[in-house]
């Protein structure tokens, strides 16, 4: 998986997977468009930690601060944020896709996220989704763990209802996301 080449090692990991009924194309698009701007547990958790509840979608995601690292049709997507996301006010750093595998700075952990797609018989799709952090000290890990068992739970809320609502959208084959 091309996430594999972007953080290989990590301290934290989560995964989660859903099985569509749709083809490979229309599933893809559905992960490319969606904006969970319409989910009220999105907007909620969002608000709740301090971003923005509105454009919640890919394109949002990289206005703050997420790097598209990689985007493959149809195969992987894969997102990057290097910063220190357990202080009360998330420190990101500006780092080009080019340069995040070889980013280090003392006291900041760098998160990839992707959207996975394999096809499966019977003309079903499995998307998955998978997060994880890797930290660059033994402090910013320590930090980054308490961090992680307060909002770990609720970060899978919104990977889970990200996939239900892809699925939706995928099997409904039109309409707005």
């Amino acid at each position: 998986m091309l996430i594999d080449h972007y953080l290989p090692h990590y301290d934290i990991q989560a995964r989660y997977a859903i099985d569509i009924r749709a083809p490979l194309p229309r599933v893809y698009e559905a992960a490319r468009r969606l904006d969970l701007k319409a989910s009220r547990v999105a907007r909620t958790l969002f608000r709740l930690r301090g971003l923005p509840e509105t454009n919640l979608a890919l394109e949002g995601m990289l206005n703050w601060g997420f790097v598209l690292l990689a985007d493959e049709p149809e195969r992987e997507i894969v997102l990057g944020l290097i910063g220190r996301f357990w202080v009360r006010s998330p420190q990101i750093e500006s780092v080009p896709a080019e340069a995040f595998v070889d980013f280090i700075r003392p006291g900041t952990a760098k998160a990839v996220m992707n959207l996975a797609f394999d096809n499966q018989p019977a003309g079903t799709v499995r998307l998955s989704t998978e997060t994880r952090v890797g930290c660059s000290d033994d402090a910013s890990r320590r930090s980054f763990r308490r961090y992680w068992r307060l909002i770990g739970p609720f970060s899978g809320l919104i990977r889970r209802e990200w996939l239900r609502r892809i699925k939706k959208q995928a099997e409904a084959g039109s309409g707005t996301l």
